[in-house]
């Protein structure tokens, strides 16, 4: 049998075209030294600043120095596993995390690794954690409140959706309460939360779940830990996924989002830490030069993007911690000027029983009464400069001085709303009826009733209002303000109530 010439050539042809020849080319390089948490690595040559490193046995880490000869990595999960000698493969690409639906309701390492004995997390979607914070056209102003449901927040230091409000303080003074607060009042608001703990210790992280799942927040919530226990490189890095978790729902569902950074002190010190491993030059108290940098393009993602862009919004509550209150510290003042206001937290209110122990004195809001329900704007609008100036008054007042009759009525008028801003913890309360609450104090309804009975008067007013006065509290929601006549017939229903109690 004989083959045409044309057949042959084509066969040859054909099995040229199927022929693909598979040449595995990738750049690797070999350790040098390993330790802390940091490997020095040379013949990667073409390695670019923040690509990803596979290590021998199977860790992940991220360039960071591109030195002469070598190049600093850090090691995110068990350095100790790394011998000198192995090998290192460039992957080609930025550190990434999984992001979605998916993730809500569960707690991960800053590599999206799942730590609560669930399931394996399988997404669709991986994101850098390094993006760039969206630019000017792409906002718009923040006029839409965050309602925290703490009386002392939203009445004084209001937060709206997009905003950067920075909890500061000393240790053991409330910060975090006040933040997973915050959590538990978006319940049913459509807000997804991230609470991201670095550097906690693991019994206090896995309390904070628990809180949540006890009020039924971590249906909304992601909890992004790198604890105490965990290397420096992850502390670091656990702020980036945090935040990019909550770009998902903000970028793809154009939801509103909150961040809970708790806390960003011990991100600067594992920053630190990784920073002198690698010789970079220290700077002031021995933080590397760019650690304003750290945080600024943390915190400028904070955003509530323009309706172009779908209108979602990313709030940030950053919590820094102060030794013995000194906030002109180097890492409290970079934050303070990168965020839109600070709630300041002392010890002396908190250990004297006021709770939260808010000073309103430095505490600030730089968004204020625009991302404000009109009817709380009203009552509280004087508050904060009344209560700073009670307090003067009141330090004054300890001297022993005799004081007139009207700085006597002022003092007693401040030591109850005190009294009334003053909530249990975990147990955030309804804007509207924080508004009745503020109205009570700011109209001296409370001035005859005694300091010690205030919080008990404050329940049983609500209660009664919502069992025989429930049309002004729906007529209050639905017009969002409250006129000169809704006023009177609210004082009637309260001093009404006054009356029952007191028969």
């Amino acid at each position: 049998m004989k083959f045409k010439v044309e057949e042959i050539t084509s066969v040859i042809k054909q099995e040229i075209a199927q022929f693909q020849s598979e040449l595995d080319v990738s750049d690797v390089g070999r350790v040098l030294e390993i330790g802390d948490g940091i490997a020095r690595i040379y013949g990667l040559n073409n390695a670019m600043a923040g690509e990803l490193l596979q290590f021998e046995n199977g860790e992940y880490g991220q360039v960071f120095n591109l030195e002469g000869d070598s190049i600093g990595a850090v090691v995110y999960g068990d350095y100790l596993g790394i011998k000198e000698g192995d090998d290192v493969r460039g992957m080609g690409e930025l550190l990434s995390i999984p992001v979605g639906r998916e993730m809500l309701g569960r707690v991960v390492d800053p590599l999206g690794l799942p730590l609560d004995g669930g399931a394996e997390i399988t997404t669709k979607l991986r994101k850098p954690l390094e993006m760039i914070a969206p630019g000017i056209a792409e906002r718009q102003p923040v006029v839409e409140p965050l309602q925290t449901g703490i009386k002392a927040i939203d009445s004084m230091i209001p937060i709206g959706r997009g905003q950067r409000e920075l909890i500061i303080g000393d240790r053991k003074t409330g910060k975090t309460a006040l933040a997973i607060d915050a959590i538990i009042n978006q319940k049913n608001k459509d807000v997804v939360c991230v609470y991201v703990a670095i550097g906690q210790k693991e019994s206090t992280v896995a309390r904070v779940v628990e809180i949540l799942r006890e009020h039924g927040a971590m249906d909304y919530t992601i909890v992004v830990n790198a604890s105490a226990a965990d290397p420096a490189p992850m502390q670091y890095i656990a702020p980036y996924a945090g935040v990019t978790l909550a770009e998902y729902f903000m970028y793809e569902e154009n939801r509103d989002t909150l961040c809970v950074y708790d806390d960003l002190t011990k991100q600067a010190q594992a920053y630190r830490q990784v920073s002198l491993l690698l010789r970079r030059p220290p700077g002031r108290e021995a933080y590397p030069g760019d650690v304003f940098y750290l945080h600024s393009r943390l915190l400028e993602r904070a955003v509530k993007l323009s309706d172009d862009m779908g209108g979602g919004s990313l709030t940030a509550l950053p919590i820094i911690e102060t030794l013995e209150g000194e906030v002109s510290a180097y890492i409290p003042t970079n934050v303070i000027s990168i965020t839109d206001g600070q709630i300041y937290l002392r010890p002396d209110l908190f250990f004297a029983g006021v709770r939260p122990a808010i000073d309103v004195g430095i505490s600030v809001s730089r968004v204020g009464g625009k991302a404000q329900v009109k009817a709380m704007k009203d009552i509280a609008g004087m508050l904060r400069l009344d209560l700073a100036s009670f307090r003067e008054l009141e330090a004054f007042s300890q001297l022993g001085t005799d004081l007139d009759k009207a700085t006597q009525a002022q003092l007693d008028r401040g030591r109850r709303m005190v009294e009334i801003l003053k909530q249990p913890q975990y147990q955030p309360m309804d804007v509207f009826d924080q508004v009745v609450s503020l109205f009570v104090g700011i109209s001296g309804l409370l001035d005859d009733i005694d300091v010690h009975h205030i919080a008990a008067f404050e329940k049983q007013m609500h209660e009664y209002l919502k069992a025989n006065n429930s049309e002004l509290l729906t007529e209050l929601r639905s017009r969002g303000e409250m006129s000169d006549e809704f006023k009177s017939r609210l004082t009637a229903a309260i001093r009404e109530f006054k009356r029952t109690e007191t028969m």
